[in-house]
């Protein structure tokens, strides 16, 4: 049974197949293996893709492009964005292009590279393997699943792009053990990944990147320049700025080999024909800011991945993706990298060739080679005070299981709010919500009532939350859908660097927090067990508890994590003799009670 693999890219896509053992991308009726992910939808209901989309374009059409951006997003989180076509919001709060969700497009573009592939074979295609950003979020690779089933496929397994490219990178270049960089800056995305590969095993050590940024970013950056040379402070309407950005993205193409090219639009607007030098110096300086935003990636993933002299550490450098022939990303890649970069592979098919090969190797084509992926982003769910409780760490290797038990906070409460969180701040408000569901079980004094919470990622980095009442063994369990996360996909690479720049007040609240469940604890416990034993005890242990008590009362109104902790401590040292006296007292009361039986 073929399995054929599929770079469903923001810009371009592709599609291919392990024949007589050799992985192969696939040519359309037209010759080409790159496709346009570009989708047309005609007033007679007619739908054109690819390059036949885009020609339609040029004739005025509506004409959905980087579709991929808008993947698991919400209406809300996109609400006035400039794009190619009117956005609306779907009845589940989700994001509609010319009146279709992000998957219906996408599936489009699937069913094309589906039938290129059937054309090509001659034979009934039935499943896939998907690339994806190594960035996507749960609810993007829902999506991407979502529209390759609207497609007529079986998703047999979601790859990330920078393993795929890594896998491509591997099979023929490496010795039996590397470690290397895959970067990844494609038309929507960017990825930077490390790993390494020893005997056959692709480990996924460290990744970082932004769903928000890419190519396009590029051009629309430049089209703007350009308009701020032309507009004389006018406002583009959308058709404008569409013909803009694609006349700026065949000027950055040509000054990736040319030291200087012309954008010219004629008949721009009534008496405006625009036409504007633009050399390669200029070009680089009006997007600098965009390249740049990839370097603290970089080195966060450096750091991530432990790698401390990457010239050392790092024995390739892979650069994947379009937006890597522009010269000055190469120079930023070996500044931050200290080696040149490796530019063998072909930029925009070394993500469907390793699709192609995951394929190969799931369908017995290809020998075995073992993918192990890892998760961007620290999962876990909040516990009593609003703190972050990590299940699995950020960078833990897929797939994976963890499990933890929680008891009641509350005496004879009936039931538990489970709270998935995904993100790397101390603070549950400070992470984003993936979804929550209320878990029922017997009332039970406090501590008392035991729920296990288990989640659980699969080979494609889709979530399953389950929630289990140890005393019933009722499963709850948590689907987390498309529409789940309500957060900006611009926000994610967000989150690991705010978690490093709060690093210290997080850390500090967090502390405050512990220290003061712990005294809200403490302080009614002290007070009954000194109403049980106070009159046994010496007036200089009285007077340590009550100073200790003191200390902590004034501390709580307070704001000093560290005081306050020391307080606690303070007073859980000072009532150890209390306690001792109550174990002797309880002891005492159940041996004369067995002696009266």
């Amino acid at each position: 049974m073929d399995i054929i693999g599929i770079d469903l890219g923001t810009t371009n896509s592709a599609v291919g197949v392990v024949e007589s053992g050799f992985p192969i991308l696939l040519a359309n009726r037209e010759g080409e293996r790159i496709m346009p992910s570009a989708v047309s939808y005609g007033a007679d209901g007619e739908v054109s893709v690819g390059r036949a989309a885009m020609r339609r374009r040029g004739a005025g059409a509506e004409v959905v492009t980087s579709i991929k951006r808008y993947m698991g997003a919400r209406y809300s989180e996109v609400e006035g964005d400039e794009y190619c076509v009117p956005l609306g919001e779907a009845e589940n709060g989700g994001v509609l292009a010319a009146g279709r969700s992000p998957q219906e497009v996408s599936a489009e573009i699937l069913r094309e590279l589906k039938q290129v592939a059937e054309m090509q074979l001659e034979r009934v295609v039935e499943k896939a393997v998907i690339t994806v950003p190594a960035y996507f979020n749960d609810a993007q690779r829902n999506a991407t699943k979502e529209a390759g089933e609207l497609a007529g496929l079986e998703v047999v397994r979601i790859v990330s792009e920078p393993t795929a490219a890594a896998l491509a990178y591997g099979l023929d270049k490496l010795g039996e053990q590397a470690r290397v960089a895959v970067y990844d800056l494609g038309g929507g995305t960017f990825d930077i990944s490390i790993l390494e590969m020893r005997n056959g095993v692709f480990q996924v050590l460290a990744t970082d990147g932004d769903t928000q940024l890419g190519g396009d970013d590029i051009d629309e950056a430049l089209a703007l320049w350009v308009w701020d040379q032309w507009g004389n402070g006018s406002e583009l309407d959308s058709a404008e700025r569409q013909r803009l950005i694609d006349a700026a993205k065949l000027v950055k193409e040509q000054l990736s080999a040319d030291e200087e090219a012309v954008l010219r639009i004629p008949f721009f607007r009534e008496g405006m024909h625009i036409e504007q030098v633009v050399s390669r110096e200029v070009f680089e300086k009006v997007v600098a800011g965009v390249i740049g935003r990839t370097e603290a990636h970089c080195r966060r993933v450096l750091n991530d991945a432990g790698v401390k002299n990457a010239a050392e550490e790092l024995d390739a450098v892979v650069l994947v993706g379009g937006s890597t022939r522009i010269p000055a990303v190469r120079a930023l890649v070996e500044r931050v990298f200290e080696k040149a970069a490796d530019v063998s592979q072909h930029p925009d098919e070394a993500v469907a060739l390793g699709a192609v090969i995951q394929g190969g190797v799931l369908s017995g084509a290809l020998r075995e080679i073992v993918l192990l992926d890892v998760t961007p982003l620290s999962l876990g769910i909040e516990t009593f005070g609003g703190l972050m409780n990590v299940l699995i760490p950020r960078n833990t290797t897929i797939p994976c299981k963890a499990g933890e038990m929680f008891t009641n906070a509350v005496a004879n409460q009936k039931n538990m709010r489970v709270r998935v969180l995904q993100g790397e701040r101390e603070m549950a408000r400070d992470n984003w919500e993936l979804g929550k569901v209320d878990v029922e079980f017997e009332a039970a004094p406090k501590g008392q009532a035991r729920l296990g919470v288990q989640f659980s990622i699969d080979e494609n980095g889709i979530l399953e939350v389950l929630a289990r009442d140890t005393v019933t063994h009722k499963d709850t369990v948590l689907e987390i859908d498309s529409a789940a996360v309500d957060v900006d996909d611009s926000d994610v690479e967000k989150m690991v660097s705010e978690s490093v720049d709060y690093a210290f007040d997080d850390m500090s609240e967090r502390i405050f927090t512990e220290a003061k469940l712990k005294a809200e604890e403490l302080l009614p416990a002290v007070e009954a067990g000194l109403a049980q034993v106070g009159e046994d005890m010496e007036e200089e242990d009285l007077k340590l508890i009550q100073n200790a008590e003191i200390l902590v009362r004034d501390a709580l109104q307070g704001d000093d994590a560290n005081v306050l902790k020391s307080a606690v401590q303070k007073l859980d040292k000072a009532t150890e003799h209390m306690a001792a006296i109550l174990v002797e007292k309880a002891m005492e009361a159940a041996l004369m009670k067995k002696l009266e039986e």
